[in-house]
């Protein structure tokens, strides 16, 4: 191995990073630079941004990449995940 592999990193979170944000829904937007992910807590009529992250693109693929091998390791544990259903309206967010 080399040293890069050896090498690890403490990682520091305070407890309310630790607890999660749940979110039942994201938005994406992007820029040439980078992607935008808000996760949002909908409650009809009001919405709460639970979390955003801000990637790169480059690094983005990697997050899907990820999250594909994820989801394939957790379905041969746990048989497939069917997709839920999009909301029956369309949700405007006003300025």
């Amino acid at each position: 191995m080399n040293e890069q592999q050896k090498q690890q990193i403490q990682l520091k979170a305070d407890d309310a990073a630790l607890k999660g944000a749940y979110a039942n829904l994201m938005q994406v937007s992007h820029t040439r630079e980078e992607f935008v992910l808000d996760f949002i807590f909908m409650h009809p009529p009001v919405g709460t941004l639970s979390s955003r992250v801000i990637a790169s693109p480059g690094h983005l693929k990697r997050i899907i990449a990820a999250l594909q091998e994820n989801v394939a390791q957790y379905e041969r544990a746990f048989g497939k995940i069917e997709p839920a259903e999009e909301p029956q309206s369309s949700i405007g967010f006003a300025p």
